[in-house]
């Protein structure tokens, strides 16, 4: 099958293509990695009058530093994401996160900013950059705002973008002292749909965790902070968190459904198995240092 008419159009810089996404609005739609416009475009599942190639701008493509964030560039490819040393030090959960994505030859071509406006609730990078607390800039003709990661996603592949608006860059706070990362996700093969998934953030001492951020992906329409899991942990040593209240938290924070790829409750019991992981992982991390 192949995709529906539509009018293709590059522009050389952002402004035109913040002008071209005004002009055409809804019936445009922007292309960075392709990875999963492409496909939706050939199998018919979603068409457009004009398509916008944002590629040739080399300003949103950028990894840099700053006092206390990361800034990446939207159309940063996930592989340079992953060997970016910048992201290694102040964001790894990015780098544990992102070898579960896909191919090799997807991770060459895929990119954060075309992740997170596709807004899969499977998807890994939206929940990674819910827990580390990430800011989007979204740009407009003639103006930008700044939007938390949290309030980004509004539903099952819905976000907070207007029709006229590029989502820029990712604003990732850097990891402070004490705080550790946590990325665990089952699929039924690797680099396959997660059927679960969990990014975890938090600064850890040698007997608990607090400030806690958990998110899970694969069980809601977007990714889920778990506040009442959060809640059972940080009131605990991370050895002595009971399994009965965790599980009955759990069951609170995620409202798993069943689909073609496993029900409900086995997305549930991942869930569970997942949220053991991450404390086991925290108690590791600690006690490497």
């Amino acid at each position: 099958m192949k995709p529906a008419p539509f009018d293709y159009v590059k522009p050389a810089s952002l402004e035109e293509a913040l002008e071209l996404r005004r002009r055409h609005g809804a019936e445009s739609a922007i292309l960075a990695g392709g990875q999963s416009l492409v496909p939706d475009f050939n199998q018919r599942l979603r068409s457009t009058e004009t398509v916008i190639d944002i590629n040739g701008l080399s300003a949103l493509s950028s990894i840099e530093e700053s006092q206390d964030m990361i800034s990446l560039g939207a159309i940063s490819r996930y592989r340079e994401i992953e060997t970016s040393a910048l992201v290694a030090e102040h964001a790894p959960l990015l780098k544990m996160a992102i070898p579960e994505i896909g191919s090799p030859a997807i991770r060459n071509r895929g990119t954060i900013g075309g992740s997170v406006s596709m807004a899969d609730p499977g998807a890994e990078l939206p929940a990674c950059l819910c827990a580390l607390g990430a800011n989007f800039e979204l740009a407009r003709a003639g103006s930008k705002r700044m939007i938390a990661a949290q309030n980004f996603f509004t539903g099952r592949y819905e976000t907070a973008l207007d029709n006229d608006e590029i989502l820029t860059r990712i604003d990732v706070p850097k990891n402070r002292v004490g705080f550790r990362s946590a990325f665990h996700e089952i699929a039924r093969r690797k680099t396959g749909y997660a059927m679960c998934g969990v990014a975890a953030h938090g600064k850890v001492t040698h007997q608990s965790v607090q400030n806690l951020k958990m998110v899970f992906f694969g069980t809601d329409d977007t990714p889920m902070l778990a506040v009442n899991t959060i809640s059972v942990i940080e009131g605990c040593a991370i050895n002595d968190v009971p399994p009965a209240e965790l599980d009955a938290a759990l069951s609170e924070d995620l409202h798993p459904s069943d689909d073609t790829h496993g029900s409900a409750k086995l997305r549930m019991h991942y869930a569970k198995v997942l949220t053991r992981r991450v404390l086991a992982q925290f108690v590791s991390a600690h006690g490497e240092e």
